[in-house]
């Protein structure tokens, strides 16, 4: 009964503890910390042990999924052995436990590390499990614009995201894991060589019970058919919203944006990708109906005044009359005169590059229907050097990225003009592979028999 008195003996503000019988102060549990401890886990529920998933090909961790419903108070990592892929993690939480007492308390968490895989390295050692690819297409004889842009690639290092990169006909395929990736590359080329795109999906999977589906992405991007030293025939409208420019001129340079000039003006224009589909144009000529010329004469022109409403001239260029002759036509006396924008560069007995308007078919919508009086019987494309001489001093070779190529064959090196230095295969090369193997299949056993 004197223990049943005890609280008239206790300390003023202190009650006893229910379960042990100690002083403690009030709280709504009546009982002390230790013995709250023994009656309720407020860690329960927590894993004291947990698996995460660490991929070694990107070194991130896979899945690192922890949940608390409690109040976290702190919470910092043990150190460990690093080698003994363990993670520890000290936490400290709190609960409202019995009648709404707050208890707190410190324990440790250990994540056990396990090797796997994650999603995106699985789709770049698959290559075939791609979610959006880019079909990039130009339907031209050669690919100088697709070197342009396989250097500004590799410049700014966007093949890096591609799962795979493969060459076809007439163009590249870019293959990648996820749809943005795909969709940065096409605001790449957009923003960099005059083009137009368009956009599909196909349905894949579709999981009706989360609602989600699976599609797969493609972005066809065509590339105008205009590459540097073609020669172009523009409508009248174009010419004339361009400064009133020739119908007839060149294009010296594809960058985000058609650089022409006319060779009888020098005026320069630059068509950008819209203005080209709105009023689109050909190429005339293709590399290998280009004929090698000689100079005979030049008269350079200066002074030449234009019409009212001309555009810019060009500054680089300089404008000359020459006459100029076949030289596979050298027997005879035929010469033709035309006008060039290569007045800087040539000289009497050079040999130039250009396209024989006077002697060619041509079917093309306004070159028909242009005065003949207007069309040159010539139109010079490029000084011709001696190929052969300048690969020889040439000690860099360009980049290339790193791709498959599909049903494309390898076309033989050609060069611009008929020089002895093209490219052979020695019999030293050719007897490299050659393999010599009996009915047996030994390699060099005897063929006689008794």
């Amino acid at each position: 009964m004197e223990y049943m008195r005890a609280p008239a003996t206790s300390s003023q503000g202190n009650i006893l503890c229910c379960t042990c019988g100690i002083p403690i102060p009030p709280n709504p549990a009546n009982m002390c910390v230790d013995c709250l401890r023994t009656q309720v886990d407020i860690s329960e529920g927590i894993p004291k042990q947990v698996s995460v998933h660490f991929c070694k090909q990107c070194e991130r961790l896979v899945s690192w999924q922890f949940g608390l419903y409690v109040r976290l108070i702190d919470a910092g990592f043990l150190w460990t052995e690093p080698h003994s892929k363990r993670i520890k993690m000290k936490l400290t939480i709190q609960k409202e436990v019995m009648n709404g007492a707050i208890l707190q308390q410190v324990f440790v968490v250990e994540f056990v590390v396990q090797s796997q895989m994650c999603d995106d390295c699985h789709r770049v050692e698959a290559k075939d499990f791609w979610k959006a690819v880019v079909q990039v297409r130009q339907k031209t004889q050669h690919k100088k614009t697709f070197y342009y842009l396989e250097q500004l690639l590799l410049k700014h290092k966007l093949h890096q995201n591609a799962l795979n990169i493969k060459e076809i006909h007439e163009g590249i395929d870019f293959y990648y894991g996820s749809k943005q990736h795909a969709q940065k590359m096409v605001d790449f080329l957009q923003c960099t060589i005059p083009c137009r795109s368009k956009t599909s999906q196909r349905l894949i999977s579709h999981d009706i019970h989360s609602n989600t589906y699976n599609y797969k992405s493609t972005f066809s991007v065509e590339i105008v058919p205009v590459c540097k030293d073609n020669v172009v025939c523009l409508s009248p409208r174009l010419a004339q919203s361009l400064g009133n420019m020739g119908q007839i001129c060149v294009c010296v340079r594809v960058t985000s944006t058609i650089h022409l000039i006319d060779p009888n003006t020098l005026q320069i224009a630059e068509v950008d990708g819209n203005t080209y589909w709105r009023n689109p144009f050909s190429s005339l000529c293709n590399p290998r109906q280009l004929e090698e010329f000689i100079v005979m004469d030049i008269d350079i022109i200066r002074d030449l005044k234009l019409g009212a409403g001309a555009g810019m001239r060009s500054n680089k260029h300089t404008l000359a009359e020459v006459w100029v002759q076949k030289t596979s036509e050298m027997d005879t006396s035929q010469q033709y005169h035309c006008r060039t924008f290569l007045g800087h560069l040539l000289n009497i007995g050079d040999l130039v590059l250009g396209f024989d308007f006077a002697n060619s078919n041509i079917n093309d919508e306004f070159l028909n229907k242009m005065n003949p009086h207007y069309v040159p019987d010539v139109v010079i494309i490029k000084k011709s050097y001696d190929r052969s001489r300048r690969m020889r001093r040439r000690n860099w070779k360009l980049q290339e990225m790193a791709r498959d190529r599909d049903d494309v064959s390898k076309v033989a090196v050609e060069s611009d003009t008929d020089d002895d230095g093209a490219p052979r295969i020695s019999l030293v090369e050719m007897l490299e592979e050659l393999s010599l193997n009996d009915a047996t299949g030994g390699e060099g056993a005897d063929m006689m028999t008794d």
